[in-house]
Formats: structure tokens, sequence, C-alpha cells
């Protein structure tokens, strides 16, 4: 084992071994540290940009502890009762950024971008963050094959056990999906509000993920504003890097805008 292999594996197990990081896959560590390794001065210096550069990708958006353990009693307690099952899920969105902002478009949102859609029979869900919990809005039947790929462990077994509960055809996994993307060919694939994030990893990972989904249509979706709120040229910034994605791949696509979200409906 060379000394870079071992600097490599001390800063994965530095890095994992803190609260904030411990249950993001070791894979996207690994490659993230690898690369801040061959360009900062020190092991300490890399350690420092490794996290920073997991904070923008994902940690940024987990701005509260979720206690699954008490979550997933909550649907469990509510899942006989549709109604009341839905205000859960709405609850629990509320702790993960990227779903909270979509809470007050929800029903419009599934409604209108895939309200006319061809009967769908598989969907996966790229970095989903707690999207699966929209499952109530979203206008699938109960045997569609649900795939859900998100960095860290512990939030993807609460969505394997909010899949059980929902009584989804399903599992959640986990992935870097910049580097393992997932290949199996489906109906549809959800990128909702990830491309951005993606764009922390370098240049073309947008273009890297897309050269390896298999999917007939695909849900694509921005942000309209800020973690911290600013929207200046957010849409039109947006826009641009979607119309340049599309005209690449030679996308047929319907736009949707929304007051906190910007989606695209493709079909590849």
């Amino acid at each position: 084992m060379t000394d870079n292999d071992t600097q490599l594996q001390s800063l994965v197990r530095a890095v994992s071994s803190t609260t904030k990081y411990k249950q993001i896959s070791p894979d996207l560590i690994q490659v993230i540290g690898q690369r801040e390794l061959a360009i900062r001065p020190s092991w300490k210096e890399a350690i420092k940009a490794t996290k920073s550069k997991l904070h923008q990708v994902a940690g940024a958006y987990q701005d509260t502890k979720i206690n699954y353990g008490q979550t997933l009693s909550l649907l469990q307690e509510t899942a006989d009762s549709p109604t009341e099952f839905r205000e859960t899920c709405r609850q629990i969105m509320r702790w993960h950024v990227s779903t909270r902002e979509r809470l007050p478009i929800l029903k419009d949102f599934f409604n209108k971008t895939l309200g006319e859609v061809p009967p769908i029979y598989s969907v996966i869900d790229i970095a989903c963050g707690l999207n699966p919990l929209a499952w109530p809005w979203m206008p699938f039947d109960d045997q569609v094959e649900y795939v859900a790929y998100d960095i860290y462990a512990d939030s993807m077994r609460f969505i394997g056990d909010f899949m059980n509960v929902a009584g989804i055809n399903g599992r959640a996994e986990v992935r870097d999906v910049l580097h393992h993307p997932p290949t199996q060919q489906v109906d549809l694939a959800f990128i909702l509000k990830t491309l951005p994030c993606l764009e922390h990893l370098g240049k073309t990972a947008a273009y890297t993920l897309l050269d390896a989904v298999q999917a007939r249509y695909l849900l694509i979706s921005y942000p309209v504003a800020s973690i911290g709120g600013r929207r200046k040229g957010m849409i039109t910034n947006y826009d641009a890097q979607f119309y340049s994605i599309a005209a690449r791949y030679h996308w047929t696509f319907t736009r949707f805008e929304f007051s906190t979200e910007l989606a695209f409906f493709v079909q590849t």
C-alpha cells in the first residue's frame, strides 16, 4: 500500500467518524478526499476541504436532526388513515430543505408535471432526500416499482421502512449517484434539484449522470432561490443551463414554473 493510499484511507476514516458525515456513503468521501489530497498542501487541509465539499453537496440541506425511529412510529400510527398519513408525511418533509421548499406547491407540482404522462411502471428517485414521502401526492398506483437513491445510510434505511409502511413496491439504496449512477431501464427518473448540487463535484457532473440514466422520461427541477432566500437571476440561470443540456440530448420537454421550483418534464 502506498503512502497516498494510506493517507486516503485515514482521511475517509477521519471524515466518517464525525457526527455530521458518518452516515454519508464512504464511496463519495473517498472520491472527494482523493481529489482534495492531490491539490491541498496538507492532510489536514484536505480533510477540511472534503468536509466543506460534502456540506455543499448534501449537508446544507439537512438542517434538522431527525429521530428516524420516532418518525417511523408516527407513520405507523397514522398508516390506517389516509388523511392523517398524508399530514404526517407533510410534517416530516419539513425536516429537509429541498422538500420543505416544495410543500407550498406539493399538490400542483406532481399533478401538473405528471398529469399527462402515459402509464408509469418503474421510477428511480436520484439523490432523493425525503421526496419519497411525497408518494401520497404522486399519480402512481401501488404496482409501480420505486427505487430511491441517496448518500445517507440512515436516511435510506428510513425511506426503506417508509416504503414498507406505505405499501410501496420498492427499495432504498445508499449510492453515490455521480460515480456509481443507476443504469437500469426505467419509465421515469426523478432528478429533483439534484443537478445544481452535482455542480460542486465538477462542471461536467450533470452530463456524467445524464449520460448514464436510462429512462423514457425525466422530471428535472431546479430551485428558484438559494437556501438563504436569494432569488436574483436564478430562474434565468437555470433556464439557460437546462436549455443547453436539452439541446445536447435533443430532448422534447415541457417547462413548469412554480413559486418555489422550476421543473422540466422530459421525453428522452
